[in-house]
């Protein structure tokens, strides 16, 4: 089990702003002078007292084929900056803020675990797409950028519900809020006015500054006091030069900050190339098409304050760390949101149980072996004790109901056969004392995650299963898990080179000249002899370079390019799909709890399988075997 989501680790405190004291200054000091950034200590700390910026305006490789900034290297990349915070705010979606904020925690676990927040402040947000009315979908409108940031639980909540809505209700081409649904959302966020895209943006650079002024305070007056600003921004754009003085006026007549950002799209300047590459296989566009959407400048890269300080106003880069100050959420872990499950018969779940359990005696055992009352006994003991009553009868009631619809389930697979008490109401059918099955194979009281019942139903009947389980606990608490498609490292190489108009047969050859048997992640930097693995990896030592390619690589220029570029996007999130079988079944609905997607048809999660079981959500995979329907 992966430490990183034990709940000690992740036990939530109430973290309030991030003040570097005596003891924090040292310790920032130690780490810069063992990583990347050579100051002396005196000049580190003075470094780390004046760096008065964070970015508060960045889009992840989770903006899908719309930003090239891997959120691993973005946060070790602050905190080589001495940056004590940073936000990601991708495009119409949150799918990375957890990746996000677990990677903020791996940077230092043991200061996480001292301080109860990451040394690099998490700060969740997201840039919506704004509509004039988010429930008509009538041509195709141009879409108003805005961004929100996640002050407080209240906040996240409301920012997932407005992910939620406009997913689930506004999508149209992208998902889309308007600001009536933002004025019902509005508390704990902060807001910002985005780019050049923005509302009060593209209203000044019609020249329609009365009405810029009076969106403004209608904006201002939407948020709690001091949480909206007016947001300035220069990539050395002719746009952005002629609304910057408007900007600076107007959050002075109306009495708000203007806060300094950079739309960062990619980490570092020289990664420009990728992300365009990166959008033109977005938009199935080739690099030389004239009329392809692309950006002007390579100024959307992850700037140093020293960098920023030379565009903009002191006053505009400390309003950065004003806000740093107010987003203090953290995710909670090592809790469960699992739904309560009410026996029909009016018992409560310890007395139901216990009756499930003794007619399952009756059924099985003839003679009652003093084996049979210990066992039963003791996991009785550790299901109660681990909060995992209801969790037993939930799986109950769904394969009872499966069999009562006359639809075949599977006699039980995976460390969930070990349990007596599982045979014992029906949801196994093997018996594990006669087959010498370990109970604490599925649970025990040091397991740092919910066990998990794998359970198989006839495939043309498995969606009859989980039309009950939503008709039981609500539809909008029955949710299906999304799953992130990611660019592979085949399909980089082919999409390079498409766009750069690469011979499809150049191309071909690399791709038929990887190995199957090197696997993820880095295929493409293993093949080519860039892959150093660490001592602690298992391939340590282990060397996957293809000759053949190395030779494709060192004497085709053309090819080089190609390559050099698909190592950087290989494994970036590519698109959404739902997973075949995981759904998640809420304490509440959902859309309060997390931000939902759409794939489709099918409303999903924004977050995995393995990150909704983390945040404390039930996870149950209904399986579908076409073996059962055979046999059937």
């Amino acid at each position: 089990m992966n430490n990183k989501y034990s709940p000690l680790l992740y036990t939530r405190k109430n973290g309030g702003n991030f003040k570097l004291d005596e003891s924090g200054k040292k310790f920032l000091t130690q780490v810069f002078l063992c990583k990347k950034v050579c100051r002396p200590r005196a000049e580190m700390r003075s470094y780390i007292e004046e760096n008065n910026f964070v970015h508060l305006h960045l889009h992840s490789e989770f903006s899908l084929l719309d930003g090239a900034t891997r959120i691993d290297s973005l946060v070790k990349r602050a905190k080589e900056l001495g940056m004590r915070a940073v936000a990601v705010t991708d495009h119409g979606n949150m799918y990375g803020a957890v990746t996000f904020f677990d990677a903020c925690v791996s940077l230092d676990e043991a200061y996480y675990k001292e301080h109860g927040k990451p040394i690099v402040k998490p700060i969740l947000g997201c840039e919506f797409y704004v509509a004039n009315d988010y429930k008509k979908k009538e041509g195709r409108e141009k879409l108003n950028h805005l961004i929100l940031l996640v002050k407080n639980e209240v906040g996240y909540k409301n920012i997932s519900k407005l992910n939620a809505i406009a997913f689930r209700d506004g999508f149209y081409f992208k998902p889309r809020i308007d600001y009536k649904l933002l004025e019902e959302h509005s508390e704990g966020l902060i807001c910002l006015t985005a780019c050049v895209a923005g509302t009060i943006p593209q209203m000044l650079l019609k020249n329609e500054d009365e009405e810029a002024e009076k969106f403004a305070l209608k904006l201002k007056n939407m948020f709690a006091p001091g949480d909206f600003y007016i947001e300035v921004q220069d990539h050395n754009l002719s746009e952005e030069k002629y609304i910057l003085p408007k900007l600076f006026a107007l959050a002075k007549k109306i009495g708000v900050k203007t806060v300094a950002t950079n739309d960062v799209h990619y980490l570092n300047k020289e990664d420009a190339l990728s992300q365009d590459i990166l959008m033109c296989v977005n938009m199935r566009k080739t690099y030389d098409d004239p009329d392809r959407m692309k950006f002007e400048t390579e100024e959307f890269y992850f700037k140093t304050y020293e960098e920023m300080k030379k565009l903009f106003d002191e006053e505009s880069l400390k309003t950065s760390l004003e806000i740093m100050d107010k987003c203090n959420f953290n995710f909670e872990y090592g809790h469960y949101l699992f739904p309560r499950y009410i026996p029909e018969n009016g018992d409560d779940p310890k007395t139901f149980i216990l009756k499930l359990i003794d007619e399952g005696v009756k059924r099985h055992y003839p003679v009652v072996t003093q084996e049979l009352k210990d066992r039963i006994d003791y996991e009785l003991g550790v299901i109660e004790r681990m909060g995992f009553i209801e969790y037993y009868l939930i799986v109950w009631d769904y394969i009872n109901a499966a069999r009562k619809m006359g639809i075949s389930v599977g006699p039980g697979r995976g460390s969930g056969a070990g349990s007596v008490i599982a045979y014992l109401m029906g949801i196994t059918q093997l018996d594990p004392l006669r087959f010498g099955l370990f109970f604490e194979r599925f649970l025990n009281p040091d397991r740092v995650s919910a066990p998990d019942f794998d359970v198989d139903f006839e495939d043309s009947r498995r969606q009859d299963v989980i039309g009950y389980v939503r008709q039981k606990y609500g539809e909008d608490r029955v949710i299906k898990i999304i799953t992130l498609g990611m660019m592979a490292a085949k399909n980089a190489i082919k999409d390079v080179g498409r766009v750069l108009r690469v011979p499809y047969s150049e191309t071909d050859k690399i791709t038929k000249a990887i190995p199957s048997t090197i696997t993820r992640p880095y295929i493409l930097k293993k093949a080519f002899g860039f892959y150093k693995a660490n001592p602690k990896d298992k391939d340590y030592g282990v060397d996957y370079t293809v000759p053949e390619l190395v030779a494709i690589y060192n004497n085709n220029p053309q090819l080089k390019e190609v390559i050099d570029i698909a190592i950087k996007l290989e494994d970036m999130p590519r698109q959404t799909s739902v997973h075949p079988c995981g759904v998640i079944i809420g304490r509440g609905p959902l859309d309060e709890y997390v931000p939902l997607s759409r794939s489709g048809d099918e409303v999903t999660t924004q977050y995995n399988g393995g990150q909704m079981e983390h945040l404390g959500h039930l996870k149950m995979d209904f399986l579908g075997l076409a073996n059962l329907s055979d046999i059937k």
